[in-house]
């Protein structure tokens, strides 16, 4: 009867133990003051070191993992190493949970980047002579933001309606038979000295040393794109209302953060909060 007794005090003990931790792993949980954040160097990795001391203030240490590529950081977020991440557009993140089956949301919106045309081996649109090589992305969203870029300086001519689902297989005029080539898009900028023009993401372009103000042509900030490729928070479905994810896109929807942008990028970014 004692060994019994004994049995029990042991077993409710252990039981005890472990209903203890586990509450406190899920209050460790639910009180997470830690926001690991993934993002391109320039500009969201810049943009967000300017709200740590704020998220600070209230409680919350901003951790930055910075990437230079456009996967990795969605699947450290669907894997759940981050809290979120700031480095891409809603089409983007679209097609990306299409092709991967994960779920991905956004949580704000931040701000936009003029795409733009840059000059390589040729000075300008005006003297491409025929033949001439012009870099695009090679993701879909962004082909498609180039060519639709290209088209409305009149270069190319794209199929009726394609609209965001362009791709080089859709240009039904070419005056200048300009060969387009796709290539990564982190690599555009280097490949500038081997092609005559590139089209190259803002945030790439801000990393490679370029500005807008170097652009033969670029989005008007004013257009469809401002809305479409809004650079966006994006987080695992079902975590957008979670404190510290508000907290973050409070602190980055701020008027402190806008005047920060607008003096710093002069144009080459563009905050649409």
């Amino acid at each position: 009867m004692k060994k019994r007794v004994i049995s029990f005090i042991l077993l409710t003990a252990l039981l005890t133990t472990a209903f203890s931790l586990a509450g406190c792993s899920q209050a460790s949980k639910t009180d997470d003051k830690t926001i690991k954040v993934g993002a391109s160097p320039a500009p969201h990795a810049e943009i967000l070191a300017q709200v740590k001391d704020v998220l600070a203030d209230e409680g919350y240490t901003l951790e930055i993992v910075e990437y230079n590529d456009y996967v990795l950081p969605n699947t450290a977020l669907d894997s759940g190493e981050l809290d979120a991440n700031y480095f891409q557009h809603q089409p983007y993140l679209d097609d990306f949970n299409a092709e991967n089956g994960t779920d991905i949301v956004s949580a704000g919106s931040i701000h936009f980047e003029p795409f733009g045309i840059y000059a390589g081996k040729t000075a300008s649109i005006a003297d491409l002579a025929e033949g001439a090589t012009i870099a695009v992305p090679n993701d879909a969203t962004n082909e498609a933001r180039a060519l639709l870029l290209l088209e409305a300086q009149g270069l190319i001519k794209l199929k009726e309606n394609v609209g965001l689902s362009a791709t080089k297989l859709d240009i039904a005029e070419n005056p200048l038979n300009l060969n387009i080539e796709e290539i990564e898009a982190a690599q555009i900028v280097r490949s500038l000295a081997d092609v005559d023009l590139a089209t190259i993401n803002g945030n790439y372009a801000i990393d490679g040393g370029l500005s807008v103000s170097d652009a033969l042509a670029s989005e008007d900030s004013a257009s469809l794109a401002a809305t479409t490729y809004a650079n966006i928070v994006a987080v695992q479905a079902g975590h957008e209302n979670d404190e510290k994810i508000k907290a973050l896109i409070g602190a980055l929807q701020s008027d402190a953060v806008r005047q920060f942008i607008e003096e710093e990028y002069k144009g080459a970014v563009v905050p649409v909060f």
